[in-house]
């Protein structure tokens, strides 16, 4: 294992035009690896803090106070460099550095790792068990709501889930659902000038049940064309709408025992088959409730509910929460801290979904951590060039395994 020669640590913005870090870690070899750390607008309670106090500046400051000594000639061994991210920060929420600057350290550790042994990314991470030839389902944004455009739908995205044993065959059907989905909306708003949300979804003036409408026909549409699998799926991001005890929508309001019914009904009339956050994020009893009512029928997945964080999943374990975990980098600050609850999951037989942040860079390596984590799924948008670079990398490594 080469030794570390230095860390470098630079401000860049990303697709919201929000300030992140970007990180270069150069080995003794003289190979280097570069990576960026992405944001999300909907965050969890449980999420490690992206930044200190003061965001960005403070950030790069304390990098070079307290974080660049302790990598400098150390071995670019995984763990090892995580731990070191941990003992520079010294708190159990990266308050102090920042879980975004420890996420781009840790990732761009891992691809100066790769490009020095010659192998891909996904072989570096892969965790015990994944062969690396079967490839996650594309969970395509499509229409977005909630936080991320404000005035449309209660409920956050609406996703085209798209299965098939080749990458760019699942890519073709999610996409096509967008395309379809925007023909429809320009149909019915033929004045209207409709935007995109910040994943690339689009945004329009319509309620939850009218836009899983449209989603249902445009994947039914969708299969009729292509002859491929692809079916609706929906993040609530639950929370974002939940006050006082109640799930407050703009045309109903349900206690849990309703949002459990009502989404049972969501699942059977629309065929939904990813169902994510919909019940708030301290629900672990509740969301175990609608697991049983619908989980033989849809993924019901985890994502403010667990924040990546193994204590929380283990807490999901034991109660039977979902059938399925999202993953999230940074929300936890390594790849390490990422394994550990990957690895949780796995040995549950609880699927995991590796997914991208609204703010996020025109980077590939999610598609690597899906490949090499066993993911299910790859959650990203389906437009903009930080959405595409995820998707083009995944069909590449459809190319390079030797998908069907």
């Amino acid at each position: 294992m080469t030794a570390i020669r230095s860390v470098g640590l630079r401000p860049i913005i990303d697709s919201r035009a929000q300030a992140t870090v970007e990180a270069t870690v150069t080995l003794a070899s003289g190979v280097h690896g570069v990576a960026g750390a992405p944001s999300g607008a909907s965050t969890g309670t449980h999420e490690v803090a992206a930044w200190p106090s003061g965001g960005v500046p403070p950030a790069l400051l304390r990098f070079r106070e307290v974080v660049e000594p302790r990598l400098q000639g150390i071995e670019n061994d995984q763990s090892t460099v995580d731990a070191a991210l941990h003992a520079a920060d010294g708190t159990a929420t990266f308050g102090r550095i920042g879980g975004n600057v420890a996420t781009a350290i840790s990732v761009a550790s891992a691809i100066a790792r790769a490009t020095e042994s010659g192998r891909p990314l996904w072989e570096v991470v892969r965790r015990p068990g994944v062969e690396g030839t079967a490839f996650p389902a594309v969970v395509g944004n499509c229409l977005n709501g909630g936080r991320h455009a404000i005035g449309g739908p209660d409920m956050q995205e609406f996703i085209a889930f798209a299965t098939s044993p080749r990458p760019d065959e699942a890519v073709r059907a999610a996409v096509a659902v967008h395309v379809e989905l925007g023909r429809a909306l320009h149909a019915k708003y033929p004045t209207l000038a409709l935007g995109r949300g910040d994943e690339g979804g689009w945004v329009a003036p319509i309620g939850n049940l009218e836009a899983l409408e449209m989603l249902a026909a445009a994947c039914a549409a969708t299969r009729d064309a292509l002859h491929l699998p692809v079916h609706p799926g929906i993040d609530l991001a639950a929370s974002e709408f939940f006050r006082d005890g109640r799930y407050r929508y703009q045309d109903r309001t349900v206690d849990a025992d309703g949002q459990i019914a009502f989404l049972g009904e969501l699942v059977d009339r629309y065929g939904i088959r990813y169902l994510e956050d919909p019940l708030e994020e301290e629900s672990f009893e509740p969301m175990a409730a609608l697991t049983r009512a619908v989980g033989d029928r849809t993924l019901v997945v985890g994502d403010d509910l667990y924040t990546t964080a193994a204590a929380r999943v283990q807490t999901g374990v034991e109660l039977r929460s979902t059938n399925a975990v999202l993953i999230k980098v940074n929300q936890v600050g390594t790849l390490t801290d990422t394994a550990r609850t990957v690895d949780l999951a796995r040995s549950e037989r609880m699927a995991t979904v590796a997914s991208h942040r609204s703010g996020d860079l025109p980077e590939g390596w999610l598609a690597h951590l899906a490949v090499g984590y066993g993911s299910v799924g790859i959650k990203c948008g389906l437009l903009g060039g930080e959405r595409v670079a995820k998707l083009n990398e995944l069909t590449r490594l459809g190319a390079a395994l030797g998908a069907p």
